[in-house]
């Protein structure tokens, strides 16, 4: 089975694999000989919606090595899915997402989820039904570089209850929409979360 990371840098996307993908993707190959992270994420055009490609003979063990440059911050997020077969989208930072958000110190995971999910949106989850993915996104923080890990979890709510975005939170908009509705998500979304829905069976 092939090993394959994905690294989010604001629209880039950085793939660490034992062999390059199927699909005709315009994917840029890097040397992985000397490669450094941090150099690598020095000079990226920050501005682009670029994909890179590091081929390894043991892409664990690269990606091991780039997530031992970063500091590592756990985050927990959900694909909700109400009785009526919509999903749950948040609108925050000019763009379309999911609700999400750091772990809090001895949480698990799944619990964080829940939890962020909960104070986001203002619903309350029925069930968790189990882990859809795990994506890395990397970014700048009080002049280190952070990798924030999120796992995220398949969740149901009981029929479709009314949602109260958390303002505080950035959020201006919470909403039902159903999969037939998706299009302008795809036009102002972040790569991670086309990832989730890919892997969510969405796409």
């Amino acid at each position: 089975m092939p090993q394959n990371y994905r690294i989010y840098i604001n629209d880039n996307t950085l793939f660490v694999s034992d062999l390059l993908p199927k699909r005709g993707e315009n994917i840029q190959s890097i040397d992985v000989q000397g490669f450094d992270f941090k150099t690598f994420y020095k000079n990226l055009d920050k501005d682009a919606a670029e994909k890179y490609i590091l081929i390894a003979e043991d892409p664990k063990q690269l990606f091991r090595r780039i997530r031992q440059s970063c500091e590592l911050i756990k985050a927990a997020g959900g694909l909700v899915k109400s009785a009526k077969g919509n999903y749950l989208f948040i609108y925050r930072n000019k763009r379309w997402d999911l609700p999400k958000g750091k772990t809090e110190k001895g949480e698990r995971m799944k619990e964080a989820a829940v939890r962020e999910v909960e104070e986001e949106c203002g619903v309350k989850i029925q069930r968790n039904d189990g882990k859809i993915c795990r994506t890395y996104h990397v970014y700048p923080l009080n002049n280190k570089l952070v990798l924030k890990k999120t796992n995220w979890y398949a969740m149901t709510v009981k029929g479709e209850p009314k949602l109260v975005p958390q303002k505080e939170e950035g959020i201006t908009k919470a909403v039902w929409l159903d999969d037939t509705s998706l299009g302008p998500v795809f036009k102002n979304t972040y790569p991670s979360i086309v990832q989730v829905l890919e892997e969510g069976g969405m796409i």
